[in-house]
């Protein structure tokens, strides 16, 4: 895998990562020797459509998109990931290849866990196995929600509701990204994409420069996402709350 690596002992507190973070300390023990920060790249694939997975990545600052091609070749997004979740869940699924392409959209750090290291914890604990299902339950949520909003509403709702997406994961006001690289995640031609911008920054919502785009008005840009935004995000919380596991001597799985 392309970046650098940093080899070190991590402590569970250290981490931003909200799936790291929420796991059981004994499930954390699993995962800590194998876990690996690393730096991500601006588009660099960490999954290819029908290849092998080989890591899990837990993302701290980079983000995410997992993208659906057309028979065209243009890509859509279908999944977006920060720091609240992970790559690679075709494992916990026992799969070994990608179903779609994943690559980043905002250079940073997260975490790789090698995939044979990864099932071999998922397989020895129910608990773990649980919580990285819930995850997967939420990213269903919002394919879901992306599916809905990028059939029903108009640009400058979808454009609310996916920048509001990149805000959450991103530290600060501050997203860098293109009008081409927002065209390709939101399947919509470049001028719409400026036209779109210039709306919402004439709407005094955000402040678009070149490879730029700021926060001014949060609350604005949630009112312009019309109800679209906050159906994944709701989602996510109540789902991630849970704190559903086998119990006793079911929290191992011992296999033949």
């Amino acid at each position: 895998m392309p970046g650098g690596k940093i080899s070190m002992s991590i402590q569970q507190f250290m981490t931003i990562n909200r799936l790291l973070n929420g796991l059981r300390a004994a499930d954390f023990a699993l995962l800590e020797p194998h876990l690996r920060y690393r730096n991500f790249a601006l588009k660099e694939y960490v999954e290819r459509q029908g290849q092998p997975i080989d890591y899990a990545i837990f993302f701290d600052s980079a983000i995410a998109s997992t993208v659906a091609s057309s028979p065209g070749g243009e890509d859509v997004e279908v999944g977006l990931i920060g720091f609240e979740g992970m790559s690679g869940t075709a494992l916990v699924l026992r799969g070994d290849t990608a179903p779609l392409d994943t690559y980043v959209q905002s250079a940073g750090y997260g975490y790789a866990v090698p995939a044979r290291a990864f099932m071999a914890a998922v397989k020895q604990s129910r608990t773990l196995e649980a919580r990285l299902l819930l995850y997967i339950q939420t990213m269903i949520v919002q394919a879901s929600s992306t599916a809905l909003v990028n059939g029903t509403a108009d640009a400058e709702t979808r454009l609310a509701r996916w920048l509001l997406m990149l805000h959450d994961r991103s530290a600060g006001s501050n997203i860098a990204i293109t009008h081409q690289f927002i065209a390709v995640m939101l399947a919509m031609h470049r001028p719409w994409v400026t036209e779109t911008l210039h709306v919402l920054e004439g709407k005094h919502l955000i402040r678009s420069t070149r490879g730029n785009v700021q926060i001014l008005d949060r609350a604005g840009l949630i009112a312009e996402a019309r109800g679209f935004y906050g159906m994944a995000e709701e989602a996510y919380e109540r789902i991630m709350a849970r704190r559903d596991a086998p119990s006793g001597a079911d929290l191992r799985i011992v296999e033949s």
